[in-house]
């Protein structure tokens, strides 16, 4: 049988989500404890992978295995043996053939800076400690509707098969001195959202003016775009799936 779980965590201490040979990630941890709990080999498959340092406000895997379970039960157990940066929000049963990746529609992230300084948010928000101009940084953001090919904002070494993503949503959003980016796509290209950031940070400080977005984009080139913001800013925050994926 197929289950679903919807969980969050803090990425301070991990090194992203996919298990590495050297260096803990979330999947380690979370595969140990089902493992567990369910007293067999547990493998789990991430809706996607977040890098070093990032969080998930919202992330699903999916896992099989051979006990029907008493889903809050298990979810309760699950939390009682994590640690507390990573939170089990709920488990439900899905069809066999569904997957968190494969099936997934719609992903989105929102990226936090604050203008400003504050002791309270140094793993949460990119501090930046000055004034960006907004209307710059949301008007160069409009660009990246009318575009699919996202090469310029890629990691350079990543295996894909196409650069193409349909972006439906990229704007900031201003909460007081915190700025928020809010950006939703089908899919997104590894580091892809951190680079999209520093490029309308460039933007936001003056030195690149917002129509160069088009030839940035054009470009393809990744040394054409700015800088990777901080990876502690940037949280997956929604994963959407077809209404009947819960269809067991």
């Amino acid at each position: 049988m197929r289950y679903f779980a919807e969980l969050s965590y803090l990425g301070k201490n991990y090194h992203g989500w996919q298990i590495q040979p050297n260096a803990i990630s979330v999947q380690e941890v979370v595969q140990n404890c089902l493992s567990t709990i369910l007293r067999t080999q547990i493998e789990v498959v991430a809706a996607g992978r977040t890098d070093a340092g990032v969080h998930a406000a919202q992330m699903f895997i999916h896992f099989d295995t051979k006990s029907k379970l008493d889903t809050d039960v298990y979810c309760y157990k699950v939390n009682a043996l994590l640690p507390d940066d990573i939170v089990f929000k709920n488990i439900f049963k899905v069809k066999d053939t569904a997957h968190t990746r494969f099936d997934a529609i719609k992903r989105s992230y929102q990226y936090k800076i604050l203008q400003g300084k504050s002791p309270f948010t140094t793993e949460t928000e990119w501090q930046i400690n000055q004034t960006l101009n907004i209307d710059a940084m949301n008007h160069a953001a409009t660009y990246l509707l009318e575009y699919t090919n996202f090469k310029c904002f890629s990691k350079s070494k990543t295996d894909v098969k196409t650069y193409n993503c349909d972006i439906s949503k990229a704007e900031f959003m201003v909460q007081g001195s915190q700025l928020v980016f809010h950006i939703s796509a089908n899919r997104f290209l590894r580091n892809m959202v951190r680079a999209i950031v520093g490029t309308l940070y460039a933007i936001g400080q003056g030195k690149i003016p917002p129509e160069d977005m088009i030839d940035i984009i054009k470009s393809g080139q990744r040394s054409s775009a700015g800088i990777s913001a901080p990876a502690h800013g940037l949280f997956l925050t929604e994963i959407t799936y077809p209404e009947n994926i819960k269809n067991a």
